[in-house]
């Protein structure tokens, strides 16, 4: 391993390629970064994730590339890529960190930063990296441990000597777009003087999908309860399907499903009573908001449950068509110990709810 006086790095890129909980859940490593080497930070992120990177305080610029070898919408080319190579060769960064969860593969982000020019290359690797990352972090996820991607994300940057984490996930609300929020939820049939409740049942990855009739149940139940509004929330794609939730559910649900911002978004989260969600990036919107949340996880990935906030989480199974056939992520899937697990029953997410909500 390359030693490096990590004092001396001032001009840092972190590269962190997926959604916005992934890239939300690193800000407590970007945080030990500004605050122990006092440093420039960019982030290469992805266009799904850049707007939520430019309400983190900690981060000074955003770079955006659709990787190929990242799950995501946006068709890129061979030109994009040399354009970005590019762009990064032209920061004259110190050095790169890239971040993973542990069933992705750093290398092509490494020959990235390599072909940039970027003289210190950081990350978790399973296989020798060579000569495509300076310093390398063997990864013992999952077969030794297992690690919250929060811990994962700190655990990596703490080679470099950063070592005062944030207690929280970091993001910043801004009341400049309260009266915009406002406007919205009367538009759409709400009253921004009344209390609400979010409900994020809407999820593009099937497998993570909780079942309708069962939303329906709760929300309606959650009504009968409390009397709370109800605010759909989603992006402009889902907006149909939660418009066919809020016909289901009949009294005081609204769709609000893709008329925010994200920074409109995460102001709506922190003046929310509570989040009910799938797991997914309004999960960690709302930790970083400090909003309670009663989470409906698919048994997927589960070191990205909230990270410090008060939550509830209830599971249920994925079918075995939509299990991944990652072979990191079977065996994890194959020693979890559902039975150990709280099932996400309508019961269940009443009572979780009814816990928050007294």
């Amino acid at each position: 391993m390359m030693q490096t006086n990590w004092k001396d790095v001032k001009n840092i890129l972190c590269i962190r390629l997926d959604n916005m909980g992934d890239l939300l859940m690193s800000t407590p490593a970007f945080s030990a970064l500004k605050m122990s080497l006092d440093c420039k930070l960019s982030v290469l992120t992805s266009t799904a994730a850049a707007a939520i990177a430019r309400e983190i305080p900690e981060i000074d610029q955003v770079f955006i590339y659709d990787a190929p070898w990242v799950k995501q919408n946006n068709i890129t080319t061979p030109d994009d890529y040399t354009e970005i190579v590019k762009t990064l060769s032209s920061q004259h960064f110190d050095a790169a960190i890239i971040f993973t969860v542990y069933s992705q593969n750093p290398l092509p982000s490494a020959m990235l930063a390599w072909q940039a020019g970027i003289p210190v290359r950081l990350a978790y690797c399973r296989e020798n990296p060579y000569q495509l990352l300076t310093h390398w972090i063997p990864d013992e996820e999952p077969f030794k441990k297992e690690l919250h991607q929060v811990e994962r994300d700190l655990e990596l940057v703490a080679v470099t000597g950063a070592n005062f984490p944030r207690l929280r996930l970091s993001l910043q609300t801004n009341d400049v777009h309260w009266a915009s929020v406002t406007k919205k939820i009367r538009q759409h049939g709400g009253d921004p003087h009344e209390p609400w409740i979010i409900l994020h049942a809407m999820v593009q990855d099937e497998k993570r999908r909780y079942s309708f009739s069962k939303w329906v149940e709760i929300a309606k139940q959650v009504v009968d309860i409390y009397g709370y509004q109800l605010l759909i929330t989603g992006n402009q794609q889902e907006a149909q399907a939660a418009e066919k939730l809020k016909e289901a559910i009949g009294e005081k649900a609204i769709n609000v499903a893709g008329i925010f911002s994200v920074a409109e978004l995460a102001l709506l989260i922190k003046k929310s009573r509570l989040v009910v969600s799938v797991n997914t990036g309004v999960i960690h919107i709302a930790a970083a908001t400090s909003t309670p949340i009663v989470v409906l996880y698919a048994i997927t990935n589960l070191q990205h449950t909230p990270w410090n906030v008060r939550h509830e989480v209830l599971y249920f199974d994925v079918p075995d068509a939509l299990q991944s056939k990652n072979q990191l992520l079977q065996y994890a899937y194959k020693k979890i110990a559902k039975e150990k697990l709280k099932p996400a029953t309508v019961e269940n997410v009443l009572q979780a709810i009814d816990n928050i909500l007294q």
